[in-house]
């Protein structure tokens, strides 16, 4: 796939008043998933595969040279290994977004790769149609991830509070990179909790008797102050300042 052929289907889909295509590079050591999932990605339309990656220093080079708008990620490669491959693009290719597939639902490599950077989380066993429904959100700027299958990852994996390094200038993007919650409001740090034990906006809404649209006023200035994009990173951030034991939120998870 050159750098032509996809100048071209840029410009003929931009032609046509179609949007561009979601451009995807998938990075995975094991040729036959490789395969299936261009198989599974490459016929739907708003789709194009750029490019496939047998590592992650592959995948950071060719993400260099294709530019995709998604990087579907395996987690446990050789040379470089998802996490440190997530880490390097979120560095050099902000714009680059990851998703990240593990051959396990709960793999201490996903938390690595969401604070590294990913925008995502799937294991391998998804159906094809959750495959692309995360693909698009991932490239909308979503978190493609179940907040209650973050809550259980960090819940098995984190044990004591994790604060992450100061991120390089001009970073801001890995979860936990801006203030504490001492700069919180009392009702945002109740927020804040109650979204990193893995409650959805309305049942946020339902246990502190605010309106919905209340609850999302309240997420989008929490995301401000803590420098988070997303709730994933929000929950990680909990998780790393200590606001949330990983006791708690595993008996939480487990009666929800």
């Amino acid at each position: 796939m050159t750098g032509g052929t996809t100048a071209a289907t840029a410009a003929t889909a931009a032609t046509a008043g179609a949007p561009a295509p979601i451009r995807v590079l998938i990075a995975d050591d094991q040729p036959l998933v490789r395969r299936g999932l261009a198989l599974i990605l490459g016929p739907d339309p708003a789709i194009e595969v750029v490019a496939e990656a047998e590592h992650g220093e592959q995948a950071v080079g060719l993400a260099h040279e294709h530019r995709p708008d998604v990087v579907v990620m395996d987690i446990r490669m050789p040379v470089l290994d998802g996490v440190g491959a997530t880490e390097r693009l979120a560095r050099e290719l902000p714009e680059c977004r990851v998703l990240a597939l593990s051959t396990f639902d709960l793999d201490e490599y996903v938390v690595a790769a969401l604070r590294a950077g990913a925008y995502g989380f799937l294991p391998k066993d998804v159906s094809p149609e959750e495959l692309l429904a995360a693909v698009r959100t991932v490239h909308t700027g979503e978190a493609a991830v179940a907040p209650r299958l973050l809550t259980r990852l960090l819940s098995t994996y984190v044990t004591a509070p994790h604060r992450a390094q100061p991120p390089p200038p001009g970073a801001g993007t890995g979860a936990g990179a801006g203030v504490g919650p001492g700069e919180l409001t009392p009702r945002e740090v109740e927020v804040w909790r109650l979204l990193a034990t893995g409650l959805d906006n309305a049942e946020i809404a339902g246990a502190l008797e605010l309106s919905v649209s209340t609850v999302k006023n309240y997420i989008t200035s929490i995301f401000g102050k803590l420098s988070v994009r997303d709730r994933a990173q929000a929950v990680i951030a909990a998780y790393e300042s200590g606001l949330v034991e990983a006791r708690s939120a595993a008996a939480g998870a487990t009666a929800n």
